[in-house]
């Protein structure tokens, strides 16, 4: 099988779209699949690292727009920003898969992936198979193989917002909500810039890097992590990791509020509002810090919820169709 994959990443799209073609990439070449990639990875070059070491194409040359399937058996694409473009890469010879999250990257497609914890009414759009649930949710393979190790007293606390650049007043925002929990905590703040931080007693301490590769390394000694309703808190629940969860930006809404319906994270609401509502949100912190069962709670709830191994189970549909 030829596999193209067809994503893109900025300081305002975030690198969730690349981690998702990490996890595909793995998969299809653990099967002896080739594999290219084709897009930008602005803000997201620590994933697209594994590209390399895992052989895959890269191609340079591609059309913002668009894609050019020619000499593809298939093609995954995972784009809020590209059209319906599934008459082009059949009339190549190629299927599509089109990863969708809720309305947002929707198209007509051979396959479409919908790995949401629970996807709304689809119209239909002439799209011949639908995979819809978490189940379906690509998680790299560090993820699937990493175990949690507990760590504190004090307790360890990781806050991660993605890849985006723009996120640095937000994480200031936590940060300070964290210290008006007035509880002990040692905090990794994972984000692009300079966020404020605010002036701590000795019993907190805060450290401050950018997303690199050991990201999974650093949430299996993750006590309570802070994170954006996206890619990585997936990868949270598959690591058990009690999770407070922001709604970031828009199309995170219905994963954020699935995942407080389903009892998968405490919630913080909307990034765009915290800064009006800071003392509710150290009431939520301050709760999911001193409270032990509230963590066991959702530890539990998410890391059975999933399971890792949603790429094989595209991956094993789209084999079926050729």
């Amino acid at each position: 099988m030829r596999l193209l994959l067809r994503a893109d990443s900025s300081a305002s799209i975030g690198a969730g779209h690349i981690a998702r073609m990490v996890a595909y990439a793995e998969r299809a070449v653990a099967r002896g699949w080739s594999v290219a990639f084709s897009g930008r990875v602005d803000n997201a070059e620590w994933l697209a690292a594994r590209f390399g070491e895992l052989g895959v194409t890269r191609l340079d040359t591609f059309d913002a727009s668009g894609f050019d399937a020619s000499g593809f058996d298939a093609v995954i694409v995972d784009h809020y920003g590209l059209g319906d473009v599934r008459k082009e890469v059949n009339a190549a010879g190629a299927l599509l898969v089109s990863i969708e999250d809720d309305v947002f990257g929707r198209r007509p497609a051979d396959i479409v992936v919908d790995a949401g914890f629970a996807p709304g009414p689809r119209p239909d759009d002439g799209s011949d198979v639908l995979l819809r649930g978490i189940e379906y949710a690509p998680l790299r393979d560090v993820v699937r193989r990493t175990r949690r190790v507990r760590s504190g007293p004090p307790l360890h606390v990781t806050v991660v917002l993605g890849g985006g650049a723009e996120w640095a007043e937000t994480v200031g925002l936590l940060l300070r909500a964290l210290r008006d929990t007035e509880l002990p905590f040692v905090a990794d703040a994972l984000v692009r810039g300079e966020p404020e931080l605010p002036a701590l007693p000795p019993d907190q301490s805060i450290r401050v890097a950018a997303p690199s590769p050991a990201l999974p390394e650093l949430l299996a000694t993750t006590d309570v992590a802070v994170s954006a309703a996206g890619v990585t808190f997936t990868e949270l629940c598959c690591l058990g990791v009690p999770t407070a969860a922001v709604r970031l930006v828009d199309n995170q809404d219905t994963i954020y509020r699935a995942a407080l319906d389903l009892g998968l994270a405490a919630g913080l609401g909307p990034a765009e509002t915290l800064a009006a509502r800071l003392p509710s949100v150290t009431a939520v912190l301050r709760s999911l810090l001193s409270d032990a069962r509230l963590r066991e709670s959702l530890s539990a709830t998410a890391s059975a919820t999933v399971d890792g191994r949603g790429v094989d189970r595209v991956l094993d549909c789209l084999a079926a169709r050729r």
